[in-house]
C-alpha cells in the first residue's frame, strides 16, 4: 500500500493553568510557558493540512483535573485527529488523591483521543489508512505505591494479539518510557534507567518479531533519534524545557514501494513575556545544572570524588542543555582523559564513530 502522509510530534506539555502553577527549586522545565508555547504549536500546525497529532505523554504539569479538563476540551477544537498516552506526570498516583487524578482515570479524559474503551489504559486503532497505531501505558506501581515504568503482563498479551492480527499496515507504537537507549548505558545508569522501559527488552523482541519499526516516546526531554536492530525510537524534547522542540513528519512510499519518513524539528522561540525564550531557558536550566553534574561525575562508571565533582561541574553547565539539543558533539579537552572520553561518547556519532546528525531534520528508510 502507497502510505502518505503528514504528521506532527509535541511532547511532555507539562500543561499548567496559572492557580496550578508550582515552584520545585531544581526543575528544568518551565510550565510557566505551557499554555501560550501549545497555542503557538497549534498556530503553526494548523497551517500544514496535518492527518493526525501525537502526544506521548506528560500532557500535564502534575496530574492536576483542571489541567487535564483544559487540554481535552483544546484538543477537541483541532481540525485533525489528536492521539495520546498517559506520562508519569499525568497519573502520579495511583488512586486519586487531593490534587491529582488517578491511574484509570485518564482514559475517561482522553476518549476522545484513543481511548474508546474507558477501562482500559492501552489502545489500538487505524488512524490513517494503512497505518495502525498502538497507544501502550508505561506507568505502573507496585505495592507500596511507588510509580514504575513498565508494561504490565495483561498489556503484553494484549499487545501480542494485537500485533499478530494486524498485517499489511505500519505499524507505529506510541508510549511514554524509552525503549531504545539515547544516551550511553542509560538503562544501567543510576540517572538515566528511570527514563527507560523496565521490560524494554522484552518490548523489543515482540516489536522485532513483528516487524515493527516506529516507536515514538517522550520523558527524556531531548532531541533524540536511536535504532537498534531495525527500529527507530524517536524521541522528541519536552515543549516547556530548552530547545522547546516540536516534530513535523511526512510519511512518503516512493516509486519502488519503499517507506520514508521525513523528520524536520521545529522551536518556539518567543512567547509573551519571554521574548528570548531560549536563551532565558538555557540559562534557567544551566543555572539549575549543578547538583545534576555533581551526581553524574560522582556515579559509575565514573566515581568521582566529591572534590573532583565539584571541580569539573562549572565546566559542565550547559552539558545537559546541548544533550536536550541533539546532534552535538561534546569534548572537554580540559578534563582527565578518562572523564574526557566519557563525555565524547555523548555525541552525536554513529556506531563507527563518526559524526551523525540525525535527531532533528533527517529522512529515514523504513525497511
Amino acid at each position: 500500500m502507497s502510505l502518505n502522509a503528514r504528521f506532527a510530534v509535541i511532547s511532555d506539555l507539562h500543561i499548567a493553568l496559572p492557580q496550578t502553577i508550582w515552584d520545585i527549586p531544581n526543575r528544568f522545565h518551565l510550565v510557566e510557558i505551557s499554555i501560550p508555547a501549545l497555542e503557538l504549536v497549534f498556530n503553526h500546525l494548523e497551517q500544514l493540512n496535518l492527518d493526525f497529532l501525537l502526544l506521548p505523554g506528560d500532557l500535564t504539569q502534575h496530574g492536576e483535573p483542571i489541567n487535564h479538563d483544559w487540554l481535552q476540551r483544546r484538543l477537541s477544537q483541532l481540525p485533525y485527529p489528536v492521539y495520546v498516552v498517559p506520562g508519569n506526570h499525568d497519573v502520579p498516583t495511583l488512586l486519586p488523591d487531593e490534587r491529582s487524578i488517578g491511574l484509570k482515570d485518564f482514559p475517561h479524559y482522553y476518549h476522545q483521543f484513543g481511548y474508546d474503551n474507558p477501562d482500559q489504559l492501552y489502545y489500538t486503532r487505524e488512524i490513517f489508512p494503512g497505518v495502525q497505531l498502538i497507544g501502550l501505558n508505561s506507568n505502573q506501581f507496585d505495592q507500596t505505591g511507588k510509580q514504575l515504568g513498565c508494561l504490565d503482563a495483561p498489556q503484553l498479551a494484549w499487545l501480542e494479539d494485537v500485533l499478530a492480527q494486524t498485517k499489511d499496515k505500519l505499524i507505529v507504537v506510541m508510549v511514554h518510557h524509552n525503549v531504545i537507549e539515547h544516551l550511553p548505558s542509560q538503562s544501567k545508569h543510576p540517572l538515566g534507567r528511570r527514563y527507560m522501559l523496565d521490560n524494554a527488552p522484552t518490548l523489543l523482541n515482540l516489536l522485532k518479531a513483528a516487524g515493527v519499526n516506529l516507536i515514538f516516546t517522550g520523558h527524556l526531554h531531548v532531541q533524540d533519534i536511536a535504532y537498534h536492530q531495525g527500529i527507530y525510537d524517536i524521541t522528541t524534547g519536552s515543549l516547556v524545557s530548552y530547545p522547546h522542540p516540536y516534530r513535523v513528519l511526512e510519511l512518503r512510499t516512493d516509486n519502488l514501494g519503499n517507506r520514508w519518513l521525513q523528520i524536520e524539528s521545529h522551536h518556539i522561540t518567543s512567547v509573551p513575556g519571554w521574548e528570548n525564550l531560549p536563551e532565558i531557558s538555557r540559562k534557567w536550566m544551566g543555572d539549575r545544572s549543578h547538583p545534576f553534574m555533581v551526581k553524574l561525575l560522582t556515579a559509575p562508571p565514573l566515581c568521582l570524588p566529591q572534590h573532583d565533582a565539584d571541580k569539573l561541574a562549572p565546566s559542565l553547565r550547559n552539558f545537559w542543555a546541548d544533550i536536550a539539543v541533539g546532534d552535538t558533539y561534546f569534548d572537554f579537552p580540559d578534563f582527565p582523559p578518562p572523564v574526557r572520553r566519557y563525555f565524547q561518547t555523548f555525541s552525536a556519532m554513529d556506531s563507527n564513530g563518526k559524526p551523525a546528525f540525525i535527531d532533528n531534520h533527517t529522512t529515514l528508510l523504513l525497511e
